[in-house]
């Protein structure tokens, strides 16, 4: 047991220092190493090898929140953190945003080591009874999406076709940013241009291009400037709050972890708008709970005896190689992600000092055109020109809720579409209809 937590502390002290790099996802660096592993280059035993990846998990989404609040280079998970991060950091109160999110991922983790006793009871019911609902479920959450883009405007514009267009531009922004994402996830599950060598990581440009680069371009042109940071010794917030944001993302994250193709930031979404969630302190340890929950609890139903679910990149590379069996191995698997996250969070608060540094120094604008220097060199690297044209593509559609006032959350119908429609039989229909079936 001490071995393989070893491997977990490892792994979390590596995705801590690769979550620094923007567009790098975890999936992408685990699926190289498995790949390397698989050729033999690297030798480690089955279970070893499940515990450094369970570490890797944990510690990118603990350390993930950096990039996002000092480059604003978010994942899908972070998407919603970025905006009351952004806020915190012009309030020179960037560090605070830090670690109020990382409360939020220690409280997520410890909410998944209170379910461990009753989870091997309870997940494989709760799984039968959700499995052949999934589909409607899937539309059901993507309806929500939608029609919660409700339409806004000033008021101000003259009566007529202004006014309507006033009101409803937001809404048609969120609906076209959905349909477009969601058909350019069509055509790279159908039929990905991307080389075959590199098929594993397909998506990774067009999620570059719909959530990273556009907020890039945005600081851009805005030529944000950040003031100084304060290196907080305390956090701003009521127990109240605390209570409120984990209760929230514990149960967007379990939701988004439970059900495919729902992510971290879908799921704490939902349960923000459940509870009714307005305060930003509040926010951020919901998200930072969901994150984890997500990521984690994902990872970790692998572990569950009689569930052994799949959810996530992860948990689908380590099945080829290593299937847990016993509850023991469940629990060392709950304790190996608990001394992680602990371990990263206290890596955050460092690397977080770091952050403040480096905007001290370096202005804001400069920090804008190395990260996108850094997204543009990462997706070149992995997937060649043809993943820049894609990584274009997609940026070119996530830019429409940024200039247009929409969710830019919509922009997950890359996924959320394509599955949506294979779940409910329709896929190939569609596939066929827009020529990607020979």
């Amino acid at each position: 047991m001490i071995e393989t937590l070893l491997w977990a502390l490892a792994g979390a002290t590596a995705a801590s220092l690769i979550a620094w790099i923007p567009a790098l996802h975890i999936y992408n660096v685990a699926a190289l190493l498995l790949l390397t592993i698989e050729s033999g280059a690297i030798s480690i035993e089955a279970e070893s090898m499940a515990y450094l990846f369970l570490g890797l998990v944990t510690g990118y989404a603990m350390g993930n929140t950096i990039p996002s609040i000092f480059f604003a280079a978010p994942d899908e998970s972070m998407i919603f953190v970025v905006l009351p991060g952004q806020k915190y950091l012009l309030q020179r109160r960037g560090y605070e945003a830090v670690a109020l999110t990382g409360l939020g991922g220690l409280i997520g983790l410890s909410a998944l080591a209170a379910l461990a006793p009753v989870a091997s009871r309870t997940l494989p019911a709760l799984r039968e009874i959700l499995q052949p609902h999934l589909g409607w479920i899937l539309w059901t959450i993507i309806a929500y999406l939608l029609l919660s883009e409700w339409p806004k405007g000033t008021g101000r514009a003259p009566s007529g076709w202004q006014r309507w267009w006033d009101g409803w531009r937001s809404l048609t922004a969120g609906f076209a940013t959905f349909i477009l994402s969601g058909l350019l996830g069509m055509v790279l599950m159908v039929r990905s241009p991307v080389q075959v060598d590199v098929a594993f990581q397909n998506l990774m440009p067009a999620f570059v291009g719909l959530f990273a680069v556009p907020w890039v371009v945005t600081n851009l042109l805005g030529q944000v400037s950040v003031p100084p940071q304060h290196i907080a010794h305390s956090l701003d917030i009521s127990w109240s709050d605390v209570v409120q944001g984990a209760a929230s993302g514990v149960m967007g994250g379990l939701f988004a972890a439970f059900l495919p193709v729902v992510t971290g930031g879908i799921g704490g979404f939902l349960a923000g708008h459940a509870t009714a969630q307005r305060d930003d302190r509040a926010f951020l340890v919901a998200q930072g709970a969901a994150k984890i929950v997500y990521y984690v609890g994902g990872f970790l139903l692998f572990f569950v005896p009689g569930v052994h679910l799949t959810r996530g990149g992860m948990a689908w590379m380590v099945s080829t190689r290593y299937t847990p069996y016993t509850p023991a191995q469940y629990y060392t698997a709950t304790a190996g992600a608990l001394a992680a996250g602990v371990l990263a969070f206290l890596i955050s608060l460092g690397t977080a000092r770091m952050a403040v540094a480096a905007v001290a120094r370096l202005s804001y604008r400069a920090l804008s055109w190395i990260t996108l220097g850094l997204l543009v060199l990462v997706v070149s690297g992995v997937t060649g020109p043809v993943g820049l044209a894609i990584c274009a593509i997609a940026t070119g559609i996530g830019l429409i809720p940024v200039f247009w006032g929409a969710r830019r959350m919509n922009a997950m119908g890359v996924l959320l579409l394509p599955i949506a429609l294979n779940m409910s039989g329709a896929g190939n229909a569609v596939a066929g209809f827009l020529g990607l079936l020979d």
